[in-house]
């Protein structure tokens, strides 16, 4: 769970601002250059130093079920192969064949414990190393099959997750890598939850525009009028960093409600949605029962593949009398609401495109945003 002082400090927070009638606002204004939504040289340059070289939420661990499972997940560009041992073991690969380089696997998911290339069987074990090839001492005399594993990537499971980068990565501890968020993160149980329901979309706009459409307030009484916006208070959110990670809290009109009286009942959860922008591709966002998992899969600098998935406890209070109903009746409106995010993302892209500004704008109540792409131009070495 959140540390409790914490929790509380984080409402009080937020009702003092809303009893002042203010906004949770940043030193001053900030700006970011259209070209870091429109430059393929930028996308590139964020493929390679952010979506490869950083851990990626590629699979919830209920979707490596037992031994022998394996999923293919797209990660910055690559294809990989993530596979389940006998022992349970997790491990990550190039999902290329180390003779001729095609796609080992095909299949999105299913379960074995080796691969056979297509194109000319050579075979695999799950643990990545070479243990067939058809007339490979006469075709390949002198080489060592122990030289021709699956080349592997890093990969570790916390959190209900299974992280994936690249070898050639500068982060080699991941537990180093969510110093700070790591207790917020343990709390949310998502070990002992499954995937109830998920949708995967492809859309017209950058992955940072989808990105910043979720971290701050101030369009949820505009954008959101006639589905969640007013049950959320008019432009009043918090945020806090965590190194590269971040928190934002954005408070349901609810939350006026709480009593001092009643202090020691109070739960962040039951009054507001908690996002975690899990930099760089993931998103949690955290609602009274549930909690919803995006991943951005950027495909071009003005295209964008999302992955949303609806992750349900299994066991406790919050599983109690849901079925299956329950849960894809809450995702049917985390996806309305998302998709009107969505549409504006894809709108504000083909204004960029347009060549209109020059600059992005990120007023003070829109602080996270600016502070978001500081985070994306510093790993970049884009000052």
């Amino acid at each position: 769970m959140m540390d409790r002082a914490m929790e509380l400090e984080l409402i009080d927070e937020l009702l003092q601002l809303k009893v002042s009638n203010a906004a949770f606002l940043d030193a001053a204004v900030a700006r970011n250059p259209m070209r870091a939504y429109v430059s393929p040289e930028r996308f590139d340059l964020e493929q390679k130093k952010l979506f490869r070289q950083m851990p990626n939420a590629a699979a919830h661990i209920a979707e490596l079920p037992k031994a022998g499972s394996f999923v293919r997940k797209d990660i910055g560009g690559l294809s990989t192969l993530i596979t389940r041992d006998k022992l349970g073991g997790v491990y990550a690969f190039l999902n290329v064949c180390r003779h001729r380089g095609t796609r080992l696997v095909d299949e999105d998911a299913g379960c074995k414990h080796r691969f056979s290339c297509p194109y000319h069987a050579w075979t695999y074990a799950n643990t990545g190393e070479l243990i067939g090839a058809p007339h490979f001492e006469e075709g390949f005399p002198g080489v060592d099959k122990a030289d021709l594993s699956l080349q592997r990537l890093h990969c570790a499971e916390r959190f209900g997750f299974v992280w994936v980068w690249t070898t050639d990565s500068p982060i080699s501890d991941i537990d180093q890598w969510f110093d700070g968020m790591a207790p917020d993160l343990a709390g949310l149980g998502m070990a002992e939850m499954d995937i109830a329901a998920e949708d995967t979309v492809r859309r017209q706009a950058n992955w940072k525009i989808l990105v910043e459409g979720g971290i701050e307030a101030y369009h949820f009484r505009v954008v959101h009028r006639a589905t969640i916006g007013p049950h959320f208070e008019d432009n009043l959110s918090s945020y806090r960093s965590f190194g590269p990670h971040m928190r934002a809290v954005l408070p349901r009109t609810s939350m006026t409600s709480l009593s001092e009286k009643g202090r020691d009942t109070w739960r962040l959860r039951d009054h507001a949605n908690v996002l975690y922008t899990l930099f760089p591709s993931s998103q949690l966002l955290v609602m009274q029962d549930h909690i919803v998992w995006i991943r951005s899969e950027p495909i071009s600098a003005g295209e964008t593949k999302m992955r949303l998935v609806t992750l349900a406890p299994t066991t406790g209070p919050y599983a109690e009398n849901k079925d299956a109903a329950h849960w894809k009746r809450n995702h049917e409106i985390t996806m309305m609401t998302l998709d009107e995010d969505f549409e504006i993302g894809e709108s504000i892209q083909a204004g960029h495109d347009s060549g209109a500004n020059e600059h992005m704008l990120f007023g003070r109540f829109e602080g996270a945003l600016g502070q978001f792409n500081r985070t994306v131009a510093h790993f970049i070495g884009d000052h």
